[in-house]
């Protein structure tokens, strides 16, 4: 299982080339054999980002989640109260960014790998990240 960063979610969606390689295969080798994970909060970013227009989706927020959960092998994980206190409680430094900080803290919660391009979570020692 991997988890899916927000714009990495959206850059695989949107067949983005901003999208590395690597990224890329590691998505589609997951949508064969594993589970792409994608944390409820990235919901919660992206419809954020689309009312203050900084993001335009192919389709209505809901309709474009409600595609994104019709693919095989997807699955939304829930902030639940394990992630949402272990992200204020994370070990080492990490950005103030509480999309960033619920991302990291339900990857090391259940111990999986992070799609990202993000410098600051790629650096960050506690969580493996894949780019």
């Amino acid at each position: 299982m991997i988890l899916l960063d927000t714009h990495s979610l959206i850059w695989w969606f949107d067949n983005d080339p901003r999208l590395s390689t690597s990224a890329k295969r590691t998505i589609d080798t997951e949508q064969q054999t594993g589970l792409i994970g994608i944390s409820s909060f990235s919901c919660w970013e992206i419809a954020l980002l689309v009312s203050r227009r900084k993001i335009y989706l192919t389709n209505e927020i809901r309709a474009w989640l409600g595609a994104i959960a019709a693919i095989s092998r997807v699955r939304f994980i829930p902030v639940d109260n394990n992630i949402a206190v272990a992200s204020i409680y994370l070990p080492g430094k990490l950005n103030k960014d509480p999309a960033d900080r619920i991302i990291v803290a339900t990857a090391m919660q259940l111990n999986i790998p992070i799609v990202t391009t993000d410098a600051r979570i790629r650096a960050y020692p506690h969580v493996q990240t894949i780019w």
